[in-house]
């Protein structure tokens, strides 16, 4: 299938090897938000526009939680399909679930009965261990360790390396800073960061 990515930065290109490796589709077409990115050739392939003038099923290239679930909204009312791609090199359990527009990148592992919402990115090398639940929308960085029974909500941003204990929760737009080691419940919509994690911040 003929399919296009939105966002023709970095993590761009990294979608584009990963949709290659697997084979199943053939991207056709970049679309970026930066209008002076259009006529750009990426590894071979044009960024043609901006995402409002995207005609193909599509996966949305773009780290930022929010930014991709309001360009994912946008191309879905249009009536286009966000399609999935999983690296040849990502191990993803017989019982994982990986919903629509997510991306599992190289190395990445999800164990037995994880799950994946809409939207989602597992990023190179990030482990999601057994019966974690994972919202729509949600970023898991390169390198992290998600331990057994890990719940992260909708539009939450783990950073890289980050480890989380088993059964903890991560809050709706919660934000971990890389390295982290989580210890408890993240509440929504702040930051944290450190060994062991502290609030930093809220993100409301």
């Amino acid at each position: 299938m003929n399919i296009c990515i939105i966002g023709a930065g970095g993590h761009g290109e990294v979608v584009l090897d990963t949709v290659r490796a697997a084979g199943e589709h053939k991207v056709s077409a970049f679309f970026d938000s930066n209008p002076l990115a259009k006529g750009k050739i990426i590894d071979g392939i044009e960024v043609v526009g901006t995402p409002d003038i995207a005609n193909l099923p599509f996966l949305v290239a773009i780290g930022d939680v929010h930014a991709r679930k309001e360009i994912t909204e946008q191309l879905v009312a249009k009536g286009l399909e966000p399609v999935t791609t999983i690296h040849p090199t990502a191990y993803c359990a017989s019982n994982a679930k990986v919903g629509p527009g997510s991306i599992v990148c190289a190395g990445a592992i999800l164990c037995t009965h994880a799950c994946v919402g809409q939207g989602g990115i597992i990023n190179t090398s990030a482990v999601v261990e057994h019966h974690c639940q994972l919202g729509d929308f949600v970023h898991i960085a390169p390198g992290c360790v998600l331990t057994g029974r890990v719940t992260v909500e909708d539009e939450a941003f783990i950073g890289a390396g980050t480890t989380i204990i088993p059964c903890r929760n991560i809050g709706k737009s919660a934000v971990v800073g890389a390295g982290a080691v989580v210890t408890r419940d993240v509440p929504p919509a702040v930051t944290v960061a450190g060994v062991p994690a502290r609030i930093m911040n809220s993100n409301a």
